[in-house]
């Protein structure tokens, strides 16, 4: 029998997700008249990589050849997996949205000619506003409200249900759409309840039948002060990398790229000193204000101090896996389910590789804006409300609850358990096909403890959630790399070195039980030349 829910709701479309691409996505469908709820599992506005920092934007002025050269160049840095046709929409259409945050109010800074410069947004600032303005679209918002799974019926997505941290009430949002923008996996799991990006979304679309795509392209690391845990990786460009004994090892734009190995070898330390004047100094401090905190509570200098560097893990949220998309508008492979921002495979614009902070954000407002229109367009024909649908929930993974169960499942050792398979640089950077094998040996082997009992208290409950995302994430990813036998865009392989043309294809992987893996042509293989890759 279906729990007893404190909060039942019926709308037309439910947004998961409150950060950029939660938040556009919500204020684009009640734009075009859907009744539209949005669930946060932190706070509307504060919760999500974006709103505590900066980000650039992918801003190109309208002249055809400079487009074109960045689209072409795009596609061959992505190792042809993207497609050109949606690099061209982001460039076409960010501007068109920037606009509107400044009619929102956003002080866009101008140049000496008068020109609005939107190449830039204030993390804070832009996420104020973003609330604001889905907040006067009508758009009721649940703050500290996780999702724990999603309703379906055999027509598809109908809803989701979860829990509130602050009153410990359960909720049900039955809707005809849902837009999953929950963000990306990086296995992080602190327990605070914002900023923790653990899988539990692209779980909860797989148990509906969802596939994902690129999952292999998550060998994504930034670099972070050794006792915070914001990485801004552009800070990079105006430091210079000493090692234990006080020798210079890397300088700038060169500096990132060597990072791994010199980690290997030992201690690591960073100066901002290349940040030589007041004026840079003030820029940085106003565009990344989070990543100075830890510094300045250390008492650390950055500009002329030396403070110790570490890699932290950022998995599919600055890679590039995600739900795959099937549609213009941001459709997945279940009806009624759209995906956007992190949550969604970013492989159509970015291909193998990161988009980076300006890629990233254009694509979290463009994709929620796809997303938003395309879900409410969705919802709004369906002949059957929502409230008459025979829902049932999705979960399977970490939702079991028995009266007189004998064993808890022990949520921080699962969460350990995954984190020693997917944190090390000598598994999941420096990748050799036996120690990924091995590696997802014992990934699959965590399976069997997710079906142990959940107890009834809400921390526990939501901490459980995200251990399965966790779970059944790093599986996917490694078993995409296993079956990409090659070196592409983030995924590199010591057996194989260089890119194969034969595999410009992306892969699609679905299940949780059993993974299921299949190839998915793309428009753009044949432009490959057999200079760029492996001549066989």
């Amino acid at each position: 029998m279906a729990p007893k829910m404190d909060i039942q709701l019926t709308t037309d479309v439910l947004v998961l997700g409150g950060g950029p691409a939660g938040a556009w996505a919500a204020w684009r469908a009640a734009s075009k008249g859907a009744r539209v709820v949005l669930a946060d599992k932190g706070f509307l506005g504060s919760s999500g990589a974006t709103a505590p920092g900066g980000t650039t934007l992918l801003v190109i002025p309208p002249i055809a050849e400079l487009r074109e050269d960045a689209v072409q160049s795009r596609l061959k840095a992505g190792g042809y997996l993207s497609e050109n046709a949606w690099i061209h929409r982001v460039l076409d259409e960010v501007e068109t949205y920037l606009e509107k945050v400044g009619e929102w109010g956003y002080p866009f800074p101008k140049d000496d000619k008068g020109n609005t410069l939107r190449t830039h947004l204030h993390g804070p600032e832009y996420m104020k506003l973003m609330r604001r303005a889905v907040r006067q679209a009508g758009v009721r918002i649940l703050d500290q409200s996780p999702a724990l799974e999603l309703l379906h019926d055999a027509n598809g997505v109908g809803g989701a249900r979860g829990v509130n941290r602050l009153t410990r009430q359960e909720w049900e949002v039955r809707s005809n759409a849902v837009v999953l923008a929950t963000g990306g996996c990086a296995f992080l799991s602190n327990g605070l309840g914002c900023n923790v990006l653990t899988g539990e979304g692209l779980l909860m679309a797989a148990e509906t039948g969802a596939e994902l795509s690129g999952m292999e392209f998550s060998r994504q690391y930034a670099p972070s002060v050794a006792f915070g845990s914001v990485t801004r990786g552009r800070m990079l460009a105006w430091s210079t990398l000493y090692d234990q004994e006080g020798r210079v090892i890397g300088r700038g734009d060169r500096a990132f790229g060597s990072l791994q190995q010199h980690l290997l070898k030992g201690p690591v330390y960073a100066s901002i000193n290349l940040a030589d004047t007041e004026e840079k100094r003030r820029f940085l401090r106003h565009a990344h204000p989070i990543f100075f905190m830890p510094l300045e509570r250390a008492g650390i200098d950055p500009f002329r101090d030396k403070f110790p560097l570490t890699l932290r893990y950022e998995g599919t949220m600055r890679g590039t896996g995600g739900l795959r998309l099937t549609g213009n508008d941001c459709r997945t492979s279940v009806p009624g389910l759209y995906a956007a921002g992190d949550a969604a495979s970013r492989e159509k614009v970015t291909g193998a590789i990161s988009g980076g902070g300006a890629y990233n954000a254009s694509w979290a407002i463009c994709s929620g804006n796809w997303a938003g229109e395309g879900a409410a367009e969705y919802a709004l024909i369906q002949s059957v409300d929502a409230c008459k649908r025979d829902l049932t929930p999705a979960g399977r993974y970490g939702l079991v609850q028995h009266s007189n169960a004998d064993r808890l499942m022990d949520v921080p050792q699962i969460i350990s358990a995954v984190q020693r398979e997917v944190f090390p640089l000598s598994i999941n950077f420096f990748r050799s096909e036996p120690v990924i094998r091995a590696s997802l040996d014992r990934l699959h082997g965590l399976v069997p403890f997710l079906r142990d009992s959940v107890s009834d208290d809400h921390r526990h409950r939501v901490r459980a959630r995200e251990a399965a995302g966790m779970v059944a994430t790093a599986r996917w990813m490694y078993s995409a790399a296993l079956a990409r036998k090659e070196s592409r865009g983030l995924h590199a392989f010591a057996e194989y070195p260089q890119l194969d043309p034969r595999q410009t294809h992306r892969l699609l992987v679905s299940g949780v039980d059993r993974i299921h893996i299949r190839a998915e042509k793309v428009p753009h293989a044949s432009e490959l030349t057999p200079e760029e890759g492996m001549v066989l």
